[in-house]
C-alpha cells in the first residue's frame, strides 16, 4: 500500500506484467507494419514511460515525437482537453501510431483524431497500454490494446495523482475504502473476548460480526444460507467454509457503510483465513490485524468455573471439558498465528487484569494500525 497526498493506493499491475504486455504489443505492431518506418507519437505526460519502453523493444527503425494534451484534474477526466504541445514535423504520407498510456472515456482520443485529420497521414493507428471498456464512449477503433482494466483510478508507470506517482515502475489502484479498519479478534474460552469486542466496537465505531450470531440469525429467519447450513448441522456435518463465507459476505454487505469490522469466531483454519482475505479484497479492503488475548490456562479455568455458577452451561462447569476446550483453541489458533504473523499482522495482548486495563492494551494496538 502507498499513500499519495491524502489517499491510499494498493498494488494492481506488476512491473513484470507491464513489460510482458508491452513486448506483445511491440510484436503485433512490428508484424503489421513490416518494413515501414513508422512515426510513434506519444501523448504526454502519462505515456513517457510507455513510449520509452516500447521504442526500446521495437526491432526496426522508427521515429518518435510527442504531443501534450491535458484532461485530468485530480481523480476525474474532464471534458476540457487542452493542447499544450503540438506537432513540429511534417507527417504527410507517413504511418503514425499513437502510443497512449490509458484510454477511458475517449475524449482525448477524439482530440487526437481532430489533430491528425489535417496532417495528411497515410494511416493513423491507435495503441493503448491500458483500456477501460466500461468508460469508453467513442467509436474510434483501437488497433492495439495492452490490457483491459476496470473503471478505477490508477497511478504509476507515468500516470499520476495530482503530480505524484508517475515515477513508480508498477501500477497501483485507488483504495476506495480509505480508512476502514478490520480486525480478527481471538481469545481462548474465558479470555473476555466478547466483553472486549463490545467495548471496541463502540470506541472505534466498528461492526462486530460473531460467526455464532450470524448462524443463529440466518437459521432463525430461515434464509437460504441458514437453511443450507442447518441441513449440514442436522446431519452432524461441518458447514462448508463457502457457506460461512457467503453468510459473512451478506453481513458485510448489510453494513457496507461501516468504518470497519471485528470478526469473532472466524477464521479458524488457514483455508478460512485465506477465504476471508479474498472476501475483503473484493470489498477493496483487507484484514489489518489478528489480535489474540493471551491468558494463563489456570486463570482461564478459574474464570470459567466461576462463570459456570451463574451461566448454567455444562461446558463452564466441568473442569475436564474446560481444559479440552482450551486445548482445542490453542491447536486452532497456533495455525492462524503463523498465518497472520507471516503477514506481520499478529498481535498478542495480555488478557489478565481489569476490563479497563485490557481495553487500554487493545486500544494501543489498534491506534497504531
Amino acid at each position: 500500500m502507498i499513500k499519495l497526498h491524502d489517499l491510499y493506493f494498493k498494488p494492481f499491475i506488476s512491473e513484470k506484467k507491464i513489460a510482458t504486455v508491452i513486448q506483445r504489443m511491440v510484436d503485433e505492431v512490428a508484424a503489421d507494419l513490416k518494413d515501414e518506418v513508422p512515426v510513434f507519437v506519444g501523448v504526454l505526460n502519462g505515456s513517457f514511460m510507455f513510449v520509452s519502453d516500447f521504442v526500446k523493444k521495437y526491432p526496426k527503425p522508427c521515429e518518435v515525437t510527442f504531443i501534450k494534451l491535458a484532461s485530468y484534474e485530480g481523480l476525474k477526466s474532464t471534458e476540457d482537453i487542452q493542447r499544450l504541445i503540438g506537432l513540429t514535423q511534417d507527417l504527410t504520407g507517413r504511418t503514425v501510431v499513437i502510443l497512449e498510456d490509458i484510454i477511458d472515456s475517449g475524449k482525448t482520443l477524439e482530440e487526437v483524431h481532430r489533430i491528425f485529420k489535417n496532417e495528411n497521414v497515410a494511416e493513423l493507428k491507435i495503441a493503448t497500454l491500458f483500456y477501460k471498456p466500461e468508460a469508453y464512449k467513442r467509436d474510434f477503433k483501437l488497433h492495439y490494446v495492452g490490457m483491459e482494466i476496470p473503471t478505477k483510478f490508477i497511478v504509476g508507470y507515468g500516470l499520476d495523482f495530482d503530480g505524484l506517482g508517475r515515477d513508480l515502475p508498477e501500477i497501483y489502484q485507488l483504495k476506495t475504502t480509505q480508512h476502514m479498519t478490520n480486525l480478527v479478534l481471538f481469545g481462548p474460552p474465558g479470555a473476555g473476548k466478547g466483553t472486549q469486542a463490545n467495548f471496541l466496537k463502540e470506541k472505534y465505531n466498528l461492526v462486530h460480526i460473531s460467526t455464532g450470531d450470524v448462524f443463529r440469525f440466518n437459521i432463525k429467519h430461515e434464509t437460504a444460507l441458514g437453511m443450507l447450513a442447518k441441513s449440514y448441522m442436522d446431519k452432524g456435518e461441518l458447514v462448508p467454509d463457502q457457506v460461512t463465507i457467503d453468510m459473512l459476505n451478506a453481513e458485510v454487505e448489510r453494513n457496507s457503510d461501516a468504518e470497519g469490522f471485528i470478526f469473532d469466531g472466524f477464521p479458524r483454519t488457514d483455508a478460512q483465513a485465506d477465504a476471508l482475505d479474498h472476501l475483503m479484497e473484493e470489498k477493496d479492503s483487507q484484514i489489518d490485524a489478528m489480535i489474540a488475548l493471551e491468558v494463563d490456562d489456570e486463570v482461564l479455568v478459574k474464570r470459567l468455573l466461576e462463570r459456570g455458577k451463574t451461566s448454567g452451561r455444562k461446558d463452564d462447569s466441568d473442569e475436564s471439558i474446560i481444559r479440552n476446550r482450551i486445548k482445542e483453541y490453542y491447536k486452532k489458533t497456533a495455525i492462524l498465528k503463523d498465518y497472520y504473523a507471516a503477514q506481520d499482522k499478529y498481535y498478542g495482548v495480555d488478557g489478565v487484569g481489569s476490563i479497563d486495563e485490557i481495553t487500554e492494551r487493545l486500544s494501543k494496538v489498534i491506534d497504531k494500525l
